[in-house]
């Protein structure tokens, strides 16, 4: 065990968890309507609470057990046979175990973004459930488990390059997200503005933060190349936000504090994939193009496509994701055939687990709320609190 890593690894499995609770509840809480900011609360805080459970039950054990190429096996279920003293590098096990916790919960937690206003609680609970246990715990092992993507896997010696989850964390929850926003429909009043831009900022300056924990911790080590996916992190960011309301300005003649902040997560989920693989110039020029490219998407999404993603989930997240790991081949970092068919394998599974568990799901509990308590709000018919005193 070596004490600086395990030390860096404690605040970064910190900082990971932050981005959810209370990061991404205030980001999205912020987007949506007075009356259903609590039931996006209740999302994440409930979510990350049966994640965690159902990783220490099952999911790490899928995700890095000792199992075959396609699955990690239940040998590590509950933590079995895992001390403080069993190191996974120069860490404690149960720390490794924790930190890749926190991911587990981030990635079920963003498809949250995709449903809110119109969703049964009961149903958010059982498909988040099984999504993680289908298709996240099974991709985690293809790609950081030493699975069939990793290196020595189908594509030979060199393997996919994803180095903190472009493809494990936000391929798999931007393509779920869009399959569950065409299975559900769109809202009754999409058109709704935030109702609270400031509550949006906080939570995007929250994940901002948390990222550090996310990618530089993605290294594993307190070393250069944590350092590096820290500073790249940031500055992917940076150029995002920044291209986002310049992209803006231009289309609109303004730009929005919703813009700003939307474009710097647009810039942290591009640069999630390559973080460890590339430097500042290269991290400036993901984050630039990624700012007006996921805003693109969001406008073909909403607009053309008719497609209600609420909080524009895939746009931000899979769009951003995906991009940034092709941009690990374009900088000549990794293989394009790795990359690229990874992405497929990946994106394929995802799309028709999800479509699976979402139909399967369905026949359990309720998908949508009905129409009344949609428009009412989620927060005093579902949950018997509310926010605010509304006035209207």
């Amino acid at each position: 065990m070596n004490a600086a890593d395990t030390a860096f690894i404690l605040i970064a499995t910190a900082l990971v968890l932050f981005m959810t609770l209370p990061g991404l509840a205030l980001f999205y809480g912020g987007l949506v309507r007075a009356r259903n900011v609590l039931s996006v609360f209740m999302h994440c805080f409930a979510i990350a609470c049966l994640m965690s459970i159902l990783w220490l039950a099952a999911g790490y054990s899928i995700a890095f057990g000792g199992g075959n190429e396609w699955w990690g096996g239940l040998e590590k279920a509950f933590l079995r046979g895992v001390t403080p003293e069993t190191l996974t590098g120069t860490l404690p096990e149960v720390l490794f175990f924790a930190y890749q916790m926190t991911f587990a919960i981030i990635t079920p937690a963003l498809i949250v973004g995709a449903y809110v206003e119109r969703i049964g609680f009961g149903f958010v609970l059982l498909f988040s459930a099984l999504w993680m246990l289908v298709v996240y715990a099974p991709v985690a092992h293809w790609v950081w488990g030493g699975g069939i993507l990793a290196d020595g896997g189908m594509f030979g010696e060199t393997g996919v390059r994803d180095f903190a989850g472009g493809i494990v964390v936000h391929e798999t929850a931007g393509l779920a997200a869009l399959v569950i926003a065409i299975i559900l429909g769109p809202r009754k009043h999409r058109t709704t503005p935030p109702h609270q831009p400031g509550m949006v900022m906080i939570g995007a300056a929250m994940l901002w933060v948390g990222w550090f924990g996310f990618n530089g911790g993605s290294a594993l080590a307190a070393n250069g190349t944590a350092a590096m996916a820290l500073t790249v992190t940031h500055l992917s960011a940076a150029a995002a936000s920044l291209t986002w309301i310049l992209w803006e300005r231009i289309k609109f003649g303004r730009s929005s504090l919703v813009g700003l902040v939307t474009g710097a997560i647009a810039g942290l989920a591009s640069i999630t994939p390559a973080s460890g693989f590339v430097g500042p110039l290269e991290a400036l020029a993901i984050g630039g193009v990624a700012g007006i490219l996921c805003q693109e998407a969001v406008s073909l999404i909403r607009n053309r496509l008719k497609i209600d993603d609420t909080l524009d989930v895939f746009a931000v997240h899979g769009v951003g994701g995906i991009f940034g790991t092709i941009m690990i081949a374009v900088f000549e970092a990794g293989s394009w055939s790795a990359q690229l068919g990874s992405l497929a394998i990946v994106g394929l599974w995802t799309v028709v687990a999800t479509w699976v568990i979402v139909k399967l799901v369905a026949l359990i509990t309720p998908l949508r709320v009905d129409p009344e308590t949609e428009a009412d709000g989620l927060d005093m018919t579902v949950h018997g609190e509310r926010a605010y005193e509304l006035t209207s």
